[in-house]
């Protein structure tokens, strides 16, 4: 009765005069509906005191300035090597030896296949021979122009034969020339004869095998050694993209940048290292209407492979007027537009509607729709609408909860039980 007298004041009077009855197990229900009919016209609205005006919302906003943010693009990609050399023989011949391993890391200069130098060697001899004859023969005709020149002047002999002494000394000397450009074709022949590395780089699969005849003119090659570190991306973007980066460089706000480019693989990992943008083709090809980019990339593990198809990541410029807002902030409407809600005058919740085409990390870039130092509200927003009332606190604020007083709890187990 006690309890009753504290929940229930104004239907003490009405039970008083009904104490006598209440020792009947029938009176019982009688008290349950007295009390029942007094809670009603105590709360009209019900216990849960629904009816009751609600209080402003409580939300958490955070305040908005301009900063950087760089305008990224996510592009595909094709992995070029950065050195691709065919190996082909420069003479013909027989091959005697291969003198690498399938496969591994060969060095330019290093030797690869070593020809049958047999006949080279004959035919380095043969012009050695003939420059040799061809000296001989140089010094008898300058031997002789020396003796005609003291004769021709006590006219001891023509002038003719003096002047055929000239020309033949000549022609000795032509003869001297001739011979060495040939022994100089024999050494270099010689040389051909062992096939080298033309480049730094990982070797391929042999075409031919120790005994195949190999000409010099042939269209098939020996073997392929492929530069693998640095390799390059080739990373395809739309002509229309690129005139929207431009029309965005030529106003205020956006600013180049150098673009470092990072690199998404196939089972959409990150690579791990980043690449440098080389250069960019002035044409735009007619097949795809795309603009090739060329990105060079540190590949010391070969992890890159020629052929290998990439996911880019990179930003071509930095706009330095847009605004960073938390995502938790921004929703989309039925018609995809962005909007947020703004703490306005009177501490009321207003409604904006703005542009936010990209993400960065966490972040919605507005570009538009919002001012330097507005509030942005990104906690409560989930029952919000425009114009209602609001009590504003930082978003980085804890939220105090109150404790209730002592006894309560205590009170409510004893209700609940009794």
């Amino acid at each position: 009765m006690f309890l009753v007298q504290e929940r229930f004041p104004a239907c003490i009077p009405r039970l008083q005069g009904k104490r006598r009855h209440i020792v009947k197990p029938a009176s019982l229900i009688l008290v349950a509906l007295l009390l029942a009919s007094c809670g009603s016209a105590h709360d009209p609205q019900g216990r849960g005191g629904r009816g009751r005006a609600k209080g402003p919302i409580t939300v958490g906003y955070v305040v908005i300035q301009q900063g950087s943010a760089p305008i990224e693009q996510e592009l595909p990609g094709r992995v070029a090597a950065y050195q691709v050399s065919q190996v082909r023989p420069q003479v013909s011949g027989v091959i005697q030896r291969r003198l690498f391993r399938e496969g591994s890391v060969v060095h330019q200069g290093q030797t690869l296949y070593q020809i049958d130098p047999s006949i080279y060697n004959a035919q380095a001899a043969q012009a050695t021979a003939n420059l040799q004859s061809a000296r001989a023969q140089a010094e008898a005709a300058r031997t002789l122009v020396d003796r005609y020149a003291p004769l021709v002047k006590q006219q001891a002999i023509s002038k003719q034969d003096y002047t055929n002494a000239v020309a033949q000394a000549r022609q000795a000397d032509a003869a001297v020339a001739q011979n060495a450009a040939t022994v100089r074709t024999a050494q270099i022949n010689q040389r051909f004869t062992r096939v080298p590395a033309p480049i730094s780089g990982r070797i391929g699969l042999s075409s031919v095998t120790e005994g195949a005849l190999v000409t010099a003119n042939q269209t098939d090659a020996l073997t392929t050694i492929t530069r693998l570190d640095p390799v390059y991306v080739d990373i395809q973007e739309s002509a229309s993209d690129l005139l929207a980066l431009r029309r965005a460089l030529s106003q205020s706000g956006v600013v180049p940048t150098s673009a470092q480019v990072r690199v998404k693989l196939p089972d959409g990992s990150d690579y791990g290292f980043t690449g440098t943008v080389e250069f960019s083709e002035v044409l735009v090809d007619q097949s795809t209407g795309t603009v090739t980019l060329r990105a060079r990339f540190p590949n010391a593990q070969a992890i890159l492979l020629p052929g290998m198809f990439v996911t880019a990541q990179f930003a071509q410029a930095v706009d330095t007027s847009a605004f960073l807002v938390p995502q938790q902030g921004v929703t989309r409407d039925p018609q995809g537009n962005a909007t947020l809600f703004v703490v306005g005058p009177g501490n009321r919740a207003v409604q904006r509607t703005v542009v936010a085409q990209r993400t960065q990390g966490p972040y919605w870039v507005v570009t538009q729709g919002l001012a330097p130092g507005e509030k942005v509200i990104t906690q409560g927003t989930a029952n919000l609408k425009d114009g209602a009332p609001i009590k504003p606190v930082p978003a980085s604020a804890p939220q105090k909860v109150k404790a209730p007083p002592p006894g309560a709890i205590k009170a409510m187990q004893k209700q609940r039980g009794g």
